[in-house]
Parts: structure tokens; sequence; C-alpha cells
């Protein structure tokens, strides 16, 4: 094993209900680029350095494999289950069944419950893994909020079973959020948004924690090994911007680093995923140390280019104009 941070020195936040999680997790999305056994094994190494926080889902096709991870882990007094804070996620074609994806996560993790229970998508849009950006399911359609509610009810009825301990959202916009929120019996814990220093979402972010709800930021370093179907030739490269640099200088450390560092200190939880020991050890000390100055928080908080690399296009239904369609850029839900 390599070098051990301990969990106890990395800084926690706190969700509306009182529990306290880590400020940084480990992804398990291996970018359409590596194998659920590299995904699996790198998890493992995680847990030993000092990680507690893992995001899953379904649909990377690699929960079984962590699961064998996670149950060594348990057998071998590495961790206890209540230590790991573990989330995974309601992949779009199970909206109507989502105590059947919950039960099979809990029994591919290994793991007895699971500690926040997202909905990955917010419309039931299923699109086959690997499938390239212009494929498209005849029966996608555009975001209905009785359908989603109807999802949402069945993860609340999750909590009453015990199956899950949290519930999250995913992939939100304001106008989705105003139509839910005012329907929900539980409210969400989290909401996990892609985050990263060219794409900040402020307006989203601030919504978000005026209602108490936690954002978790995906592909927190712009995701460089993104599957090659999100790649754009306008996207913007977040880490190699001259102010990223410039201040990864002055900390005498990887761009990378500097952009968790403004993730952690402006209040969201980011979820960077390696396979590689020296980056993921790095990725979680750089939680204990050597924050960023206020002038290079303000630095950051100018990069905003509205870079979006996740476009959803695969989601798209007939008759919707482009990917913008369902981000509700307007500021009204587009049918």
């Amino acid at each position: 094993m390599g070098e051990f941070i301990n969990p106890a020195n990395v800084p926690k936040v706190t969700l509306y209900t009182g529990e306290q999680i880590p400020c940084v997790g480990m992804g398990t999305f291996g970018s359409d680029r590596f194998t659920p056994e590299e995904v699996s094994s790198a998890v493992a190494g995680a847990i030993r350095c000092g990680y507690r926080l893992f995001d899953c889902a379904a649909c990377y096709g690699n929960e079984d494999q962590i699961g064998k991870v996670f149950q060594d882990a348990f057998e071998e007094g590495v961790v206890d289950r209540k230590e790991l804070f573990i989330m995974t996620k309601v992949w779009n074609d199970m909206h109507e069944r989502v105590e059947e994806s919950c039960k099979k996560s809990i029994l591919d993790l290994q793991c007895g419950y699971i500690d926040l229970f997202f909905i990955h998508w917010p419309f039931p849009n299923y699109h086959a893994p690997h499938c390239n950006a212009d494929s498209r399911n005849p029966d996608s359609r555009p975001f209905s909020t009785d359908e989603f509610i109807r999802t949402y009810r069945q993860c609340e009825a999750l909590l009453e079973k015990g199956l899950i301990r949290n519930i999250g959202i995913s992939n939100m916009t304001i106008p989705k959020l105003e139509a839910v929120l005012p329907l929900m019996k539980v409210m969400p814990v989290a909401c996990e948004m892609e985050l990263h220093p060219c794409f900040q979402q402020q307006e989203l972010f601030d919504y978000l924690v005026a209602h108490k709800i936690q954002p978790v930021g995906f592909m927190p370093l712009g995701s460089p090994q993104r599957p090659e179907r999100d790649m754009c030739q306008e996207d913007i490269a977040d880490l190699q911007q001259p102010e990223m640099k410039k201040i990864a200088e002055a900390h005498g450390c990887h761009p990378a680093l500097i952009s968790l560092k403004w993730a952690r200190q402006r209040g969201q939880i980011p979820i960077p995923f390696s396979i590689y020991e020296a980056e993921y050890v790095s990725n979680l000390r750089a939680m204990t140390e050597d924050p960023l100055t206020e002038d290079e928080m303000k630095t950051i908080a100018t990069l905003e280019r509205n870079n979006r690399l996740v476009k959803g296009q695969v989601f798209l239904w007939e008759g919707a104009s482009d990917w913008h369609a369902l981000w509700d850029e307007d500021g009204y839900i587009v049918k």
C-alpha cells in the first residue's frame, strides 16, 4: 500500500440532515476507456489510502467488481461498512422499477444499504452503452413532472424500507427543480451536476444552496479523458487555462489539484476519477493542505465560459432542436 491519508484529516461537508460526509469522493465511471477491473482495482487502492466516499452507478457496468473490493475491505478489517459513504444511481431504463434497481446495486456492491441514491437523469430516455453522439432512441420524450415524481416517490419508499439513507437528484435545471421540489415529501440531500472552473453553473449552484441541497460535482477537472462522443471542437480545456497554470505554479502542483481545491473551498463535493495511485492519492491529500488564497479563488471565478462538456445529446427526443433543449436555458422546461 502507498501513502495513507487519515480520513479524520479530510474536511467534511454537512448535509441538511446533520450528517457529515467527506468533502471529496472517488468516481467510478471509466469514461469508456478503462475496464471494470482497472476501476475496481483503483477503488481498492483508494480505500486503503483513505477515501471513504465512492460515487457509483448501475450504468457504469462495474458495480459487481467494486462490490468484491468493498467486501474484501470489510473482511480484511481495512474499513467498516459504516465508515464508507456509498452513492449509486438508478439508470433511465429503470425509472418504473426503482426498487429492483436499488436492490441489484446493493447486491452487486455487497454493501447492505445505499447511503445516497440518485436519479441519474430526470427522464427515462435510454441509450445503449458506448453508443455514438448521433444515436437517438425513438421512445425518448421531453421531461415530465408527473413521470419524475412517480420515480421520486419510489425513492421515498426506499427510504421507508431502509434500503437507502438519502435521496439525490442529478443533471437538473432550475425550471425542473421549481416544478418538482414542491411535490416532494422528503427533500433530496444532494444534486450531482457537471462542475469545473470553466463551467461553474453559479445560478443553479446558488439555487441548490438556498434550498439546502448539496452540490456534488462530476467532471471536476474538465474530464480530459471523457468519452469521445462528449468531445466537441469548441470545448475548452480547463486545466490549460493560463490562470490555472499560474496558480498551480505558485502552489508547486498540477492544475488538477488547483481545480479540486477550488471546488472544495467553493462548497461543492468534487468526484475526481483516476486509476493511477499517484493521482488519486494526491487528489485526496490536496484536500488536507495548502488552500487557495481569496485572490486565487476570485481569479478562478472569472474563468466561467459556459463550457458544458456533457451535452446529453443521446437523450434528445424527436422534434427537439439540439442538445440545448435538455437544459432549459431560456428559463422554462422545453417540451
